[in-house]
């Protein structure tokens, strides 16, 4: 089982927290099912956690609701304390 703890900067701010306000309600209940199954599920699709490629241990979790897609990344602390660091939300293209 993982733990996700947010990152804090030496002065106690916390982005994630901050980032996290701007959702809507539907929004963040969905982010807030993911980093649920992040930490719940042993075995967890890379629908919604995967290493990002070429990188030195940065992981990514991965959500998608309604055209958007927020992504969260950060590393693993003592194997299963997961530490995201930054987010960031995209609209997605639609393909014709």
């Amino acid at each position: 089982m993982r733990r996700i703890k947010f990152y804090r900067t030496g002065s106690g701010k916390c982005p994630i927290e901050l980032f996290l306000d701007s959702p809507s309600a539907r929004h963040a209940r969905k982010v807030t099912w993911v980093l649920r199954l992040v930490e719940r599920l042993d075995s967890i699709s890379q629908q919604f956690l995967k290493k990002l490629a070429g990188s030195n241990d940065v992981w990514e979790i991965r959500v998608q609701i309604s055209g958007v897609a927020y992504r969260f990344l950060g590393f693993f602390e003592r194997g299963s304390r997961l530490i995201p660091k930054n987010a960031f939300a995209m609209k997605q293209q639609k393909t014709p």
